[in-house]
């Protein structure tokens, strides 16, 4: 029987999955619950939800969405959401402590059974182009190098909910999947995150 936070992630999954009217793809990938990095693309504050409940419910239960402190600790129900329903890994964006980066918390976190979805590009985009990728997803691949990272393109998030706004537009979202890649032996850290990068911009248009 299904406890009573499990049946909240089923239901909030599901409107989200509605209100976004999100089409999932996976491309040369399969849902899988080995553990992974799924990194996408960022352009608005419900990609984590629409990517998390895009997720097969087996999968979904591993995986945590990693997040803005400032963001998801505003108010009960972001709080709740945060802590409850998307187990999510708040991260803290203005206090980062020399001994406690957070590809360290991240490490934590996932132990030997979680996921995680990561946002590298740091913040919101206002257009459809992918930014540069910051250095996270390199030292976690680093650290890291059993776990697949899988690139996820999230298209028109940013007109379902524009930012600015706090009321999502019904619309059409597509997510795709793609296929894994790994940090090659000796690959430089940029050379890294070109095409990491590059993999999630590809997804586009496939």
């Amino acid at each position: 029987m299904l406890n009573q936070t499990e049946i909240v992630r089923q239901v909030l999954a599901g409107i989200a999955r509605l209100l976004a009217g999100a089409s999932v793809r996976w491309i040369d990938c399969q849902p899988d619950t080995c553990q992974r990095i799924y990194f996408a693309n960022h352009t608005s504050h419900l990609d984590a939800l629409i990517l998390w409940s895009s997720l097969p419910a087996q999968v979904r239960q591993l995986t945590r969405p990693v997040a803005a402190r400032d963001y998801w600790e505003q108010g009960f129900v972001r709080r709740y959401l945060a802590r409850h329903v998307f187990d999510a890994l708040l991260i803290d964006r203005k206090n980062i402590k020399v001994h406690q980066s957070p590809v360290d918390l991240m490490i934590k976190a996932i132990g030997d059974t979680h996921s995680l979805i990561v946002f590298p590009e740091g913040h919101r985009s206002v257009t459809d182009d992918v930014g540069e990728f910051k250095s996270g997803l390199y030292y976690l691949a680093k650290k890291r190098p059993d776990l697949e990272l899988v690139p996820v393109h999230i298209d028109n998030m940013n007109r379902v909910l524009p930012r600015g706004e706090f009321l999502p537009v019904p619309m059409l979202s597509c997510i795709t999947f793609g296929a894994p890649i790994w940090l090659e032996k000796g690959e430089p850290k940029t050379d890294f995150l070109n095409r990491a990068r590059e993999a999630v911009v590809n997804l586009k248009d496939r």
